[in-house]
């Protein structure tokens, strides 16, 4: 006798189906557009130049300075990409047709969170590679932790900042209003970011950094998880 399938395992692969449209259409979006990742980009460039030319490496060495230009930079030029997030839907009433689908909201911020995850990816993809060179870093074999530290911080900072990137997109000043909210947010995960890559970055051994690494996954469950369960109620029918 076949008993019933539990209602979960039939909601798990739509709500991966929902997340994954959501975010395949704001990706799609921007790749037409590229508005928002090449000012992005542009500014993460600019960024790593003006640091560079400003620097005295005999004052402070470039594994110390590193660091925090690499924060700094993937700080900032995400929050450019951040608030495209719900600007082009409110546009053209879209975002009112998205919430009267059948689409779970939980599902609408995933999605979203995946598109501004691989935004600032990109972001950091030409960024990384650039202050390695403008610094002259050597990095060696250590690139594949540095990436999984990046990835990391970019996980909590998307979902962050797409959570609030909701809440500053019903108002007139979306754009002053999202660092506002942000920046005091980003802080925890920024914090151990830039030192466990400092210490990655000074040929320190892994286990030295696992304290700060540990930190920052404890952030990233506790905000990712928080935003995902906050999301519903921040949005209006």
């Amino acid at each position: 006798m076949s008993t019933p399938e539990s209602p979960v395992r039939h909601r798990a692969p739509a709500f991966w189906a929902d997340t994954l449209r959501i975010a395949r259409k704001d990706l799609l979006i921007e790749f037409r557009t590229r508005s928002a990742f090449l000012a992005a980009t542009v500014f993460a460039v600019l960024a790593v130049v003006i640091f560079r030319f400003t620097w005295d490496p005999t004052a402070i060495p470039a594994f110390d300075l590193a660091p925090g230009v690499l924060w700094v930079i993937f700080t900032f030029s995400g929050l450019l990409g951040l608030n495209r997030s719900f600007g082009l839907e409110l546009s053209e009433r879209a975002y009112d047709g998205l919430l009267a689908s059948q689409v779970s909201r939980e599902a609408i911020f995933t999605g979203k969170v995946l598109a501004n995850l691989a935004f600032v990816s990109g972001v950091q993809a030409l960024t990384l590679p650039a202050v390695a060179l403008f610094f002259d870093l050597q990095i060696g074999s250590a690139w594949g932790v540095l990436i999984g530290i990046v990835f990391c911080a970019s996980l909590g900072l998307a979902a962050v900042g797409t959570l609030f990137a909701a809440v500053a997109s019903n108002t007139r000043m979306a754009e002053l209003l999202l660092p506002m909210m942000t920046l005091p947010f980003f802080v925890p995960l920024v914090i151990p970011a830039a030192q466990t890559s400092a210490v990655i970055l000074r040929g320190q051994p892994l286990a030295d950094a696992m304290p700060w690494f540990k930190l920052l996954l404890a952030f990233d469950l506790v905000f990712v998880t928080a935003c995902i369960a906050v999301f519903p109620f921040t949005i209006e029918e």
